[in-house]
């Protein structure tokens, strides 16, 4: 049985802290949608001390911002555009659409039809999240969104220049330099300068994921991609440093990503904790790092590999990274995660940066009903039908016209029942005649 031996803050804290965010983006949101531009401008001036004269990028501003980056560092971005484009290109192809006759005269089908407008954000206050205008704005592209809007907050007083990079280098038809919640409600909402889109992607903090919960319906979402979640699954066949890297390597995202490690061995439990503070004396963002593992860190002894699996089933954490003996076994085993990783020689920054799936991932327990961005997810599975034949709507339409009266929709079965009468040359009485 499962126990912990570090546990992190209690739930009735994190729910504290997010009654605080709801109440904070709900009156945002509404500024945006009174005001427009002008909100917009005084939230960014507010929150981010930026008011350019347009928040738009121009294409020269582009060419000049590009210059800014290194040549070895384009051809990075290139690198990683390039395995993310690859995958998304394969992922695409294994979407067909499709067209069969189900019955004679019945003809059913599917077209997978790309969203029209997609609006990207990409997170840079802290830290300039490169990687994520090649998972939102190229995956994007592969699908075939007509209209891509790309976000990104400034950064030292401008726009970054190597995410201005990213973005353009995959493709966004339009550049903004806007953060947080205000750029989210720019694009779903509109304004008079950024007409609104179809679909909000992009990870983000607290309030961006809010942002989004807040306007799903109005607009589709790719999911709630909260703060960074991480998860080592891991027994003694591996050592205590590379376990303690790998957990606070994704704890420095920020100051509430939790990091779980769920092991079989106490020894290596215990050495990994003292690992942690070992690695935080010298790691320079321990600033935020050790508030994580701190506040939101947990290390869980469990008694075998069934046990862990349970565990990390329960926890659906959106990365899992196994360590194991047999990281396959939790590949065939294991149901609710964002994304996994097998064995020491991956880990979860390739995955982030640079391997070629998509970092934008389900955090909260979302790893239980969704899977995580994807060129699927621009895409409307969109059904369609054909009757050819006047035996086939006859037929359909008497199964159908009894089974509306079962149910009680007498216009819907008049439907079927003009057509019985057509073309199945039936004298068949009104829907709502007495019998």
């Amino acid at each position: 049985m499962a126990r912990h031996l570090k546990r992190g803050i209690d739930a009735g804290e994190r729910a504290e802290a997010d009654a605080k965010v709801r109440a904070t983006v709900e009156g945002i949101l509404a500024d945006i949608e009174a005001r427009g531009d002008a909100a917009v401008r005084d939230l960014s001036a507010r929150f981010d001390a930026w008011s350019p004269p347009s928040f738009r990028l121009s294409d020269a501003e582009i060419e000049a911002a590009m210059s800014k980056v290194a040549r070895r560092d384009l051809e990075d971005i290139r690198f990683a555009q390039a395995q993310v484009r690859n995958f998304a290109e394969k992922q695409k192809a294994a979407l067909a659409d499709v067209e069969v006759e189900t019955m004679p005269g019945v003809v059913l089908g599917h077209r997978n039809i790309p969203v029209n407008a997609v609006g990207c954000y990409v997170p840079g206050g802290r830290y300039p999240m490169v990687a994520s205008a090649h998972m939102s704005v190229v995956t994007a592209r592969v699908a075939g969104v007509k209209r891509i809007v790309a976000c990104a907050p400034p950064f030292k007083g401008g726009a970054h220049p190597a995410i201005v990079a990213a973005m353009h280098l995959g493709g966004a038809d339009e550049i903004h330099v806007i953060g947080g919640v205000q750029a989210v409600g720019a694009m779903a909402l509109g304004t008079a300068s950024i007409a609104p889109v179809d679909m909000i992607v992009g990870p983000g903090n607290a309030y961006v994921a809010e942002a989004k919960r807040q306007l799903f319906g109005r607009v589709g979402i790719d999911l709630l991609a909260g703060p960074t979640e991480t998860m080592v699954i891991a027994d003694e066949t591996v050592d205590a440093e590379i376990c303690a890297t790998d957990l606070l390597g994704q704890a420095e995202h920020g100051p509430t990503s939790p990091a779980f490690l769920l092991t079989t061995s106490e020894r290596l439990a215990r050495g990994t904790m003292a690992e942690v503070e070992r690695l935080l004396r010298i790691l320079p963002t321990a600033d935020v790092a050790a508030l994580a593992w701190r506040d939101y860190g947990e290390v869980i002894l469990c008694d075998d590999d069934e046990d862990m699996a349970r565990e990390a089933d329960r926890i659906a954490c959106e990365h899992v990274q196994v360590m194991t003996r047999d990281p396959d076994w939790f590949l065939a085993r294991m149901t609710n995660y964002g994304a996994m990783f097998l064995g020491p020689r991956t880990n979860v920054s390739y995955g982030d940066k640079v391997i070629g799936t998509n970092h934008t991932l389900p955090t909260r327990r979302a790893a239980r009903y969704t899977g995580g961005l994807w060129v699927g997810k621009f895409l409307k599975t969109c059904t369609y039908q054909r009757v050819t034949t006047d035996e086939a709507s006859a037929l359909m339409g008497e199964h159908c016209s009894r089974l509306c009266v079962l149910e009680g929709f007498y216009g819907h079965a008049e439907q079927a029942n003009v057509r019985v009468r057509r073309y199945g040359r039936r004298n068949v009485p009104y829907a709502g005649a007495a019998e």
